[in-house]
């Protein structure tokens, strides 16, 4: 089974897919990570020299690799979905879940983050908040093609497992 977690950047896609993969016995791999260890460098440093157009073809090509793992909880990039037909791929290839979280919660969620995130560097709260709205209008569209959805930050992985397994019963013929 894959399962791939997709939506915007705080959404806690990292956090509920160590907390999917742990119940359902599988992998987690963190899709931004698998790109820094494959490229030797940091999110960061790929837009700093390289741009976001390089970025997003490393990308995609990491989520063609992964789309190849078996048993795994990828969670992706929150523009991973966007670009390419990277969401058709995710479909074709697994099961989606779109965690579709508040913006002011992200907004808060980001500015008490340590991570750095090259495309809301240096923003205020009301700036951040202005620009996860423009980004989310635009980026919607991709999300919500995912064959689930969740709006509760804190969703239950005992019963999202049960929603797969239920799914995968239903997309696979023989299935046990």
């Amino acid at each position: 089974m894959r399962v791939y977690l997709v939506g915007y950047m705080g959404s806690g896609k990292s956090t509920l897919g160590r907390r999917l993969s742990e119940e359902m016995g599988i992998q987690f791999i963190d899709m931004d990570d698998y790109i820094e260890e494959r490229n030797h460098k940091t999110i960061p440093q790929i837009f700093a020299e390289e741009g976001e157009n390089v970025f997003r073809e490393k990308e995609r090509t990491a989520l063609e690799e992964l789309s190849k793992f078996t048993d795994v909880v990828v969670a992706t990039g929150g523009g991973a979905p966007c670009f390419f037909d990277n969401m058709e791929l995710m479909k074709k290839s697994g099961t989606t879940i779109f965690l579709n979280i508040d913006p002011e919660i992200l907004a808060e969620r980001l500015l008490d983050s340590k991570i750095d995130r090259p495309l809301i560097k240096g923003k205020s709260r009301e700036e951040l908040i202005a620009f996860i709205n423009e980004s989310l209008q635009k980026r919607l569209p991709f999300y919500k093609k995912a064959h689930l959805q969740l709006i509760k930050p804190d969703a239950d992985t005992a019963e999202l497992k049960k929603q797969l397994l239920n799914r995968k019963k239903i997309d696979t013929p023989g299935f046990k």
